[in-house]
């Protein structure tokens, strides 16, 4: 006995549908430009304030260019 395939409508399974959303988001460099921030912000804790205050601003700039990509919904 053959087993059946549950994507075929003879075995009596719902069929495959499409998941939702169907149009997926583009890529951006958001999230890892946040992560460089906080490596910034990290390092200049051991290092320099220099460090810390551009991780401080580059993950403000990340965070504000994500969430508005997300808001546009690009």
């Amino acid at each position: 006995m053959a087993s059946k395939d549950p994507r075929t409508p003879e075995s009596g399974a719902p069929q495959w549908k499409a998941p939702l959303p169907e149009k997926v988001a583009g890529s951006t460099y958001a999230p890892s430009f946040l992560a460089l921030g906080i490596t910034f912000l990290l390092f200049g804790i051991v290092s320099s304030y220099v460090f810390s205050a551009a991780g401080v601003v580059l993950m403000a700039w990340s965070l504000t260019k994500w969430a508005g990509e997300l808001l546009r919904g690009e």
